[in-house]
Formats: structure tokens, sequence, C-alpha cells
């Protein structure tokens, strides 16, 4: 037994590893059903210090006794609002009142000038987004279904952050059962062993379990801020890429097994082999996630942090727990297909990929050019692309109470009341800055806050609230709060009452918090994306010691990312008819498609240098598509399926993400990486390694490469 422990010894550190896990498991596993116990999804707190939206957000504590968010609660009889509907508006009204979390007194209702609809706007004290949701729901038991053709909604910010947070906090239970399922299912097909599926899923469900410990206590002691869209990728993708690192690491072990008698010994190799691919991944996927710190948006420094443990947590767990029941299963656990220890050449089990690869040998430079071509053509579907921020009836996937009721609202109303632009400005200036607020187009009405407080009643010629030499003016906008419209009123607004001189006019409220996330996004894209393409330079570049590489791998996936988003683009508007993809949806989508679409040729090339090493760099990359080209094709098609498992949360941006990963997985690991890449690096041959030595080094592979290609 000479080189290496007894068997027994082995077994007995597996046996202590996997029970050691399991303790942390039977610990860990609880808090990954208490995740949303410390999610915030307010959506205000997703905003930068800086923002114009934030500051007003800043001064209107001074002119409130106590934050609110406003409810809309809308009634609506075509045929016209009778005395009937008045009473039993009036009774909801001292209803409504009497609920914990409304701020009292409640304006009088609004009635439509056609007198088909009725507004009550209903403060809610902001305490936090899920007692928001707690108070709305409460308001619409109160409401209850419709009553002889009088329709009921409950829309307004305070009824978009309901449905919202309804939706994340849903998030849990669904999609944890629809990942588990997909990752099954898949797993099944590709082992065809009743035995060896369990591993994988073990170990991913471990990882899961020990990332949401940490995230949890991390959310709870204020370190890091979960939100449910965090929470919801945090779910697929610690799923999806552990399946993808439990896949190679067990198709190394099997390839070892026919090399090396004693499972240990194999186990070590196999560990070797894939150990290097598997942690420069997900080094690589961390760290282009924690670039998300540098966002001006804490929703995107929230996600990468978040994400960032989860990934740890698989690294950690794949390559400690899975390693321990691979060994204690043996060459059992592979049953019926038990790999024999036989030395066979693993290439000889790969007879499709092995027919790939002489294909590539064959026209390597023909192949190459027509697949950048056809993904170039993509690419123009990016003129369909149409980057938004979401109105509130387009978030969501099917119609919601809050949507119903804006688009009610929309009908018989001024589309902003209940939701004015907060305009905060200097006492002297006050009347100035109101007249020229009320000369925007868009704007309907302006008034200010006066000593009552917006939601007493109005006192007559009362005079304006004065805080801190400050004056707060309310402008009701023509069009709904969330639309483009509303925007671009804001916009105009903004820049006509900051020209007043000595006003120092600040303007916020909800429509204004929108201008502002899109405007961050947009700088977010434009610093993030550079620095995110520079990390992985650098990783590639330290993995596989050479700069020909690296520049090569990054140009097809930025390839594959911009005819993924293409294709996607098509896929929103004709097939889905979304009306658009979100401000954050480019930032997002990029950063999981180039750090994970990286991840798959990370594991061909590493594999590629090994075998060039030994055989040439031509040969090499020919047997190195061999025989990784079945293990990272089952792995895309995890992290696809795993990722689509969002596109059954009704949330319009998460379903685009989900769509656009699968979509930009696939294609990254069907064309990129079986097709293009291993052309490309065939057609290069050792220059491929420049400035390594392994450049200058020319073996029988490379000088007759197309030969050993016709070969096989």
């Amino acid at each position: 037994m000479a080189g290496g422990p007894s068997r027994r010894t082995a077994t007995l550190v597996a046996v202590a590893v996997v029970l050691g896990w399991l303790v942390v498991g039977a610990i860990a596993g609880p808090y990954a059903g208490r995740l949303g116990d410390v999610a915030t999804n307010d959506n205000t707190a997703f905003l930068p210090t800086n923002a114009e939206a934030t500051r007003a957000q800043d001064l209107s504590a001074g002119f409130e006794t106590r934050q609110t968010t406003p409810a809309l609660v809308v009634y609506e009889r075509t045929t016209g609002i009778t005395p009937a509907d008045q009473q039993r508006i009036q009774a909801d009204a001292a209803r409504f009142a009497q609920v914990s979390g409304v701020v009292t007194p409640l304006p009088p209702p609004i009635v439509s000038q056609d007198h088909q609809a009725v507004q009550v706007i209903v403060p809610i004290e902001s305490v936090g987004g899920e007692r928001i949701r707690q108070v709305v729901a409460q308001l619409r038991d109160i409401v209850g279904a419709d009553r002889d053709g009088l329709t009921v909604d409950v829309a307004g910010p305070a009824g978009l952050l309901g449905d919202l947070i309804q939706v994340f906090t849903a998030i849990d239970g669904p999609l944890l059962l629809v990942t588990l399922v997909v990752v099954l299912v898949i797993l099944l097909i590709v082992y065809r062993s009743p035995v060896l599926w369990i591993f994988p899923l073990l170990a991913a469900g471990m990882s899961y379990s020990l990332a949401a410990i940490f995230v949890y206590h991390l959310a709870d002691h204020g370190v890091i801020k979960l939100n449910g869209q965090a929470q919801g990728i945090l779910t697929v993708l610690v799923f999806g890429a552990g399946t993808d690192y439990a896949l190679l690491l067990i198709a190394r072990h099997r390839e070892e097994l026919h090399r090396h008698e004693r499972p240990w010994d194999a186990l070590k190799a196999a560990w070797r082999g894939a150990a290097q691919a598997i942690i420069a991944s997900g080094v690589t996927v961390i760290l282009s996630l924690l670039c998300l710190l540098l966002s001006s948006l804490n929703s995107n420094r929230a996600l990468g942090p978040v994400v960032a443990v989860g990934i740890a947590a698989t690294l950690l767990v794949m390559l400690t727990f899975l390693p321990a029941l691979l060994l204690l299963g043996g060459r059992w656990a592979f049953w019926p297909r038990r790999p024999r220890f036989d030395h066979a050449d693993p290439q000889a089990e790969h007879g499709v990929w092995g027919r790939v690869a002489g294909f590539v040998a064959r026209r390597a430079r023909a192949v190459w050019l027509v697949t950048a071509v056809a993904l170039a053509v993509l690419t123009l579907g990016l003129t369909q692309l149409d980057i938004t921020a979401l109105g509130q009836s387009q978030q969501f996937t099917r119609s919601t109470d809050s949507a119903a009721g804006q688009e009610v609202i929309a009908r018989h109303f001024p589309a902003g009341t209940g939701s004015p632009a907060t305009i905060f400005t200097n006492q002297a200036t006050a009347q100035q800055v109101a007249q020229v607020a009320q000369g925007v187009p868009g704007v309907s009405s302006v008034r200010p806050v006066t000593e009552t407080g917006p939601g007493g009643p109005p006192a007559p010629n009362a005079p304006p609230k004065v805080v801190d030499g400050r004056v707060q003016l309310e402008a009701t906008l023509t069009d709904p709060p969330d639309s483009h419209a509303a925007e671009r009123t804001i916009r105009n607004l903004r820049e006509a009452v900051h020209k007043v001189p000595g006003a120092g006019t600040v303007v916020g409220g909800f429509t204004a918090v929108d201008v502002d996330t899109a405007d961050a996004a947009a700088r977010d894209r434009n610093v993030i994306i550079p620095v995110v393409l520079l990390v992985i330079a650098v990783i590639l570049a330290l993995l596989l010691r050479a700069l020909v590489a690296p520049i090569l791998l990054i140009a097809t996936v930025v390839l594959s990312f911009l005819a993924t988003l293409g294709l996607c683009a098509l896929i929103f508007r004709y097939l889905l008819d979304f009306p658009g993809v979100d401000q954050s949806f480019p930032l997002f989508a990029f950063v999981f498609l180039v750090a994970l679409g990286i991840d798959y040729n990370i594991f061909l090339m590493s594999r590629v240098r090994e075998e060039s090493v030994r055989r040439g760099t031509r040969a090499g990359v020919l047997a190195g598509l061999a025989v990784t080209g079945g293990v990272i094709t089952s792995a895309g098609i995890v992290l696809a399926a795993t990722f689509s498992a969002l596109a059954v949360l009704p949330l319009v941006v998460l379903v685009e993400l989900g769509v656009a990963v699968a979509v930009g997985v696939l294609l990254d690991t069907i064309v990129v990486r079986s097709l293009l890449v291993p052309a490309l690096a065939y057609d290069l041959g050792p220059t491929l390694w420049w400035p390594s030595k392994l450049s200058r080094v020319v073996r029988d592979g490379d000088r007759s490469g197309t030969e050993v290609g016709r070969a096989r």
C-alpha cells in the first residue's frame, strides 16, 4: 500500500468528512427557508445616497411627522357612482383609518369629473416593505370582492410594493422545488444510474444550505443587503453551478478509474486534474460578481456579495464533501455502467465528440469563420432591444390588483394623482418655482404642503409649511407615475426649476426614483463591464500562462453575449410580447453570461493545455474537445435548465434574465465552446500559448494536425 493511505484509512477519513458535513447541513438547512425574513424590498432603499430622489426623501422627513407611502384605493362603476356606492366608500375609508400603520386623518375621497370613479388616498407609514405589504393586504380584505358592478382595486406605490413583496416572499418554495426537479431529471438522463445522481444533488443541496446560513447572518447583521431578486438568483445559481462542478469532477473521476486500480488513487488524480479548472471557474464568477460592488445602486451592490457567498460555499462543498461521497461510493456508484481498471483511453468512450473533433480538424478555418459570422448576424437583433424602466402594469407577467387599479386611475383622473412629484425649494423662491413648475408640459397642478400636512383636510388660505427655510411643493402629473411620459416630465421639471436662481431646488417622488435608477444603471454598465472583462482576462492569463489564448476566449464570449442579447430581443418582442427589458437587465445579463460562459472555456482550455503539454497544441485541442465535450455539454444544459426555472416567477425582469442566461449558456456550450473556440485554437496552433514556452514547442501533433484530424 505504499504511495498513499490504506483503504481503511481513506474510508475513515471520507466517513469523517461526510459526517462533518451532515452536521453542518443539519445546522444550516433551516436557514434556507428563512432568507425571506431578512430580505429588504423597499425600492427607495436601493438608490445611491447622492441621487436627487434620495436627497428629496431625506428632506421630506422634516415635513411629515411620519414618512408615508400612499396606497390608492380606487372604485369604478362605468354607469356612474351611485349614492349607495358613496356610502360604502365612506364606510371603507373609516375602516381604513383604523388599520394600524395608516397615517390619519385621511384626505376626503376624490370623485372623477365623469363621476364614474372615486379615489381614496391612504398614506401608510414607511416602516419597511414587509409592513407596508401587510397593511395593503388588510386594505384589500376590507374592500373585499367587487359588488354589483362596482370594482375596487388597491394601487399606487404601496399597492405595487405589496404585490412585488408578495411575489418575492413566495420565491423559496416553488423556485427551489422546480430547480430540484430540473436538476434531478437531467442527472438521471446524464448518468443513467439509480445511485450516482444522489451525490451531485446532495452536494448542491449542502452548498445551498451553507450559503443560506452565511447570507442570513450577514444580512441580519447589516453587512449585506438581501432582496427578493438576489434571493431567487442565489437559488438557481448555486444549484446550477454546483451541479456543473460536480459533473466535471465526476467525469474526471470516471476517467481515472480506468487508469487506477484503487478508487483512492483515481480520486486523487481526478481532484488534481479537475480542481484547478473548478477553482479558476469559481474564482472568476466570484470576482466578476464582486465587481457589482462598484455599482451606484444599492440593489446591484446587494446582489454581488450575496451570490459570491453562494459560489464560495459551492466551491468548498464540491471540493470536499463530493470527493468524500465519491470515495465511499467507489465503482459501484456508477452501476450499471461501472468503469473498469483497464487503462482504456478515455477518448475511446467519446465517439460523438471524437467525430466533432475530427470535423474541426478538417475544416478549422471554415468552422470558426462560419460560426463567427452566424453569431454576428444574431447581434443584429440588438436593434430590437428596448431598454426601459418597466411600468407598474408591465413588471408582472400576469394581472395584479395594483396594475388594474393604475389603469382605472389613468382612465378617470390625472394619472399622477396620489403619487405627485415632490419639489423642495427655498422659501423666498417658492412662488416663482411653483409658477415655473406649473408651466412644464405634463404637470397638471402644483400646490404647497401646508401646516396641516399633506394627509390632513385642506385649510382655507393656510400658509405653506416651512422647515429649515424650505417649502415643499407637490406637482401632480398628467401621466401615470411609472410611464415614459412621466419620466420625461420629471426630467423637464428638474431642468426648469433648477434654473431658478438661488432656489436650491430638489425634485423627488415615485417617478423621480425611476429616473435616478435609470441614470445610475446606465452609469453602472459603463463602469462595471470593462472591469469585469479585465478581471476575467487576468484570471485566464494566470490559468493558461499565456496572453493570446485569454484574448481569444474573451473575444468569443463577448461575441456570444452580444448574439444572445440580439436573439433574446427578438424572443422578448415577438414570442413573449414583453414591452422591453428592464434597465438592470443588460448589466446582470453581462455579468452572469460572461462569468458563466467563460466557465466552459476554462473547463475546455485547461484540459487542452494539459493535453498540449503531452501531445502538442493541435492534437491537444482535439483531445481536450473529445474528452470534455460530453460533460461540458451536460453542464451547460443543467445550468440553462436551472436558470429557466426563473420563468415560474411572475416577474418580467427575472423571466428575462432566466431566458437570457439559458439561451446564452446553450449558445456558449453548443456553438462557442464546441466549434468556435476549438477551431480558432486549432488554426492558431502553438501560437495560442504565446508568450509561454509552450508556444515554442512544436510536436508531431502540431506538424501533422490535419492528418490526425482526418485519421479520426
